[in-house]
């Protein structure tokens, strides 16, 4: 079954779906163009904390997920150079995306046909600047890429003043997400927690995006730009975030559960 389905509208892009549910939206010849409002976010949170490195500086960002690929075009784009790989054990898909939307030459970004924890696992210790969790299973975020002993796995592999993001999907009371913050919590000293406000009031089913840092990220800046979209982001920060799992326990390896997965129709 195909997964990238051609967008009417913009002759040359495509949306990227698994069933009912679009998981992405690509547009080769518009690589500064993010569709959905996470995407954006993500972008926002790398625009404010390491893609402000001094210019003469590589850096190295590892995707868990690509889908489409879209976070690392855009990462491509803003800062040329950046050396990228995307742990995407999808092959089918990357094969489809190889064929019809490929990546540009000299691109800077490598794709391996792993799942995410195989990925980590083969990396070096301290080789990444940034790590992007964003890999679902269908609707669900798989539940052994928020284990006690997968975070231990991203703070191995993150060097230096090391980030890490997360994308996964909740509702209120948000149980599940909880655990993975205070996982988060435990192994950074900075963590932001950010979602829409209907989400956050407990009203829809969406996307959370969480960032873990060594150094504190420009909150404020962050707050600034996601006020300016469309779709902007209430961001938790500072002593609320790391309160905000209200002592909820990471889960571990052999007992780990997915996200919850949307009801109805797609979202």
């Amino acid at each position: 079954m195909e997964r990238l389905i051609p967008d009417r509208d913009t002759p040359g892009a495509f949306w990227v779906r698994f069933g009912l549910t679009s998981q992405s939206w690509v547009d080769p010849a518009r690589p500064d163009f993010l569709a959905f409002e996470y995407v954006q976010h993500i972008a926002m949170v790398l625009d404010h904390t390491v893609l402000g490195a001094p210019a003469d500086r590589r850096l190295r960002i590892v995707h868990l997920g690509g889908a489409g690929m879209s976070i690392p075009r855009w990462v491509a784009w803003r800062r040329p150079g950046t050396a990228q790989v995307v742990c995407e054990p999808d092959v089918e898909l990357t094969e489809e995306v190889r064929r019809k939307i490929p990546l540009p030459p000299r691109s800077g970004i490598k794709v391996r046909d792993v799942d995410g924890r195989a990925g980590l696992s083969a990396m070096p210790e301290g080789w990444a600047d940034v790590v992007i969790v964003d890999a679902f299973d269908g609707s669900q975020v798989p539940g052994e890429l928020a284990t006690a002993e997968c975070l231990d796995d991203l703070r191995r592999v993150g060097r230096e003043e090391a980030l890490v993001i997360y994308n996964v999907t909740d509702r209120a009371p948000f149980a599940w997400v909880k655990r993975l913050a205070a996982g988060l919590a435990e192994r950074w000293p900075h963590l932001i927690i950010g979602m829409e406000p209907v989400v956050q009031k407990g009203k829809r089913f969406g996307n959370i995006v969480l960032a873990a840092a060594d150094t504190r990220p420009d909150v404020a800046g962050i707050e600034r730009a996601s006020a300016g979209l469309t779709v902007g982001y209430r961001w938790i920060s500072g002593r609320a975030a790391r309160s905000w799992p209200g002592g909820a326990e990471p889960y571990r390896d052999g007992a780990a559960e997915p996200s919850p997965g949307p009801t109805g129709r797609g979202w």
